[in-house]
């Protein structure tokens, strides 16, 4: 083999160890970097979230069903939309003794709704309650929620709670109302020798199997501060049609409370 064919060989050899020498430097490189960015970013979410600013510790469910464009006749019922509601109120831990920029509202809002379950019957909707209706079977089409819920903050001592509306020291609930809406319609019942009461028991009435109406939904809640920080919290909630008890929608309107441990982590 002459002498410049060996020297072409041993360059390209030399070539090709540079070639892997760079390819594998980078990849400690790059293995490093995201690594480090790693580390900075769940040192700098811990950094963050060093204590808990906001958080809900309880929830109050009603649940209950009612009627829409009802036709009663001498011998039977007609039932053009039945539906189910539940309405929630969601309450932020106020037992901070010192309201200060960092623990009161500047912006809240909701959105990224899900019915990640949803019910085999019927067609479920999210909807702001007032607290003033609260519990009862009122349902305000211009109060759904189609994608995102933005709350007015307000400061003063008197202010509308029908509307979407909370006090910036956390003082109100969240209100809600999900509302599971024509479970039944166009049905009627013609045994209408035995009262009719419009609350849970027209489900049982109208053979509404309860398994067929479960549902599940989830959706977020952000906050910003008046220091401008940003907060978000994921809800998840199972709608309450039976509980442990032996408590039945069945047997008309009940209420669950339960304490809670929804954290708000702040990522920004």
């Amino acid at each position: 083999m002459s002498l410049k064919k060996k020297k072409m060989i041993l360059t390209i050899i030399a070539i090709i160890l540079l070639i892997f020498v760079l390819y594998l430097s980078y990849l400690l490189i790059n293995k490093y970097v995201l690594k480090k960015n790693f580390e900075n970013t769940v040192f700098s979410f811990a950094d963050k979230n060093k204590e808990t600013i906001f958080k809900i510790d309880e929830i109050l469910l009603f649940s209950n069903c009612d009627v829409k464009n009802k036709n009663i006749a001498s011998s039977n019922f007609t039932i053009e939309n039945l539906y189910q509601f539940t309405d929630i109120a969601l309450f932020f831990d106020n037992s901070s003794e010192e309201k200060n920029l960092e623990n009161t509202f500047k912006k809240v809002y909701i959105n990224n709704i899900n019915f990640y379950a949803p019910p085999a019957a019927g067609e479920p909707k999210l909807y702001f309650k007032s607290l003033s209706n609260f519990a009862k079977s009122d349902i305000i089409d211009e109060n759904v929620i189609n994608e995102k819920l933005e709350f007015n903050i307000s400061s003063e001592d008197e202010t509308d709670l029908n509307k979407a509306t909370l006090y910036n020291n956390l003082a109100n609930p969240i209100t809600l109302s999900y509302v599971n809406s024509n479970i039944k319609t166009d049905y009627t019942i013609l045994d209408t020798t035995v009262p009719i009461t419009y609350d849970g028991s027209l489900l049982q009435r109208c053979n509404v199997n309860l398994q067929d109406i479960a549902c599940k939904v989830s959706f977020d809640i952000y906050i910003v501060n008046n220091l401008d920080q940003e907060f978000k919290c994921s809800i998840f909630l199972d709608i309450p049609l039976e509980d442990s008890n032996g408590n039945s929608i069945y047997n008309g309107g009940f209420s669950i409370r339960k304490d809670t441990n929804f954290n708000f982590y702040r990522y920004k």
